[in-house]
């Protein structure tokens, strides 16, 4: 395959350049730049309070929504600045979707959490939206466990099941990027380990990047590593580069758990 830059390798799908965030006058990114492989998993570790989840934020334009957040650089997604005064946030996140660290399903069905999106976005008819809601629960790997309940709340599921089904719902508006905010970080090991095979399985058909608290786990699922620190996106490189050779002595010392 031939990546963006006319060599071989994986394409580029988001570009982050000279990014900057504040919330009031305090600053929480500085200058962060970073490419985003097309259908590869790119996960952002570092100690907490680093700016992970800042970043990640702004990546689908989700501090639009916080009171004195402002976000400044620009966010490619194919080529486009997501952050151009002409695109529309709500188009940007159709595109972008995004799991948090908590599961947080609507107090709904299962079926109706799933389809949500579709009908927000005009999806009418019901034989649609039933084979909408088969397709994302299958590619969550949670279609086998509920398909006898769809009727039944979503609240009645396990947390891990309950984080899967907010998995098929981001997955039902059919996006090109899907972030993950410490998706597992509330569950327990199994739950953890199911997550952690469908990041594998998404990869395929999506491009993911991920906030992990667990460098163990940055290393199982990821492609690429980011290191953050104090604000500043300290280094990027292949996960395996990131924690067997790293270049710079402050990741190495938080790879070593010398602190963080």
């Amino acid at each position: 395959m031939i990546g963006a830059n006319g060599r071989g390798g994986p394409r580029e799908k988001m570009k982050v350049e000279d990014m900057n965030v504040f919330y009031g006058s305090f600053q929480a990114i500085k200058d962060a730049n970073l490419n985003v492989a097309e259908h590869r998993v790119t996960a952002l570790i570092g100690p907490s309070g680093c700016g992970k989840s800042t970043f990640i934020r702004a990546l689908n334009r989700m501090h639009d929504l916080t009171p004195g957040a402002r976000v400044e650089g620009r966010v490619m997604l194919d080529g486009e600045n997501i952050y151009a005064p002409s695109v529309d946030p709500v188009t940007v996140r159709h595109r972008i979707g995004m799991v948090f660290q908590r599961a947080n399903p609507f107090p709904k069905s299962i079926f109706e959490n799933v389809v949500y999106g579709p009908k927000i976005h005009g999806l009418r008819s019901h034989k649609a939206l039933v084979e909408v809601a088969e397709k994302s629960l299958r590619a969550a790997a949670l279609w086998d466990e509920v398909k006898d309940r769809l009727n039944r709340s979503a609240l009645d599921l396990s947390g891990g099941q309950q984080q899967r089904l907010c998995i098929a719902r981001v997955l039902a508006v059919e996006p090109e990027v899907i972030l993950m905010d410490e998706p597992a970080s509330a569950l327990d090991p199994i739950a953890t380990s199911k997550i952690e095979d469908l990041i594998g399985e998404l990869k395929r058909r999506y491009t993911v990047v991920i906030v992990t608290h667990s460098m163990q786990q940055a290393a199982r699922i990821s492609d690429s590593t980011v290191f953050f620190l104090l604000g500043e996106l300290i280094e990027v490189g292949t996960t395996s580069e990131i924690f067997t050779r790293p270049k710079d002595k402050r990741t190495e010392d938080y790879i070593t758990g010398r602190y963080g």
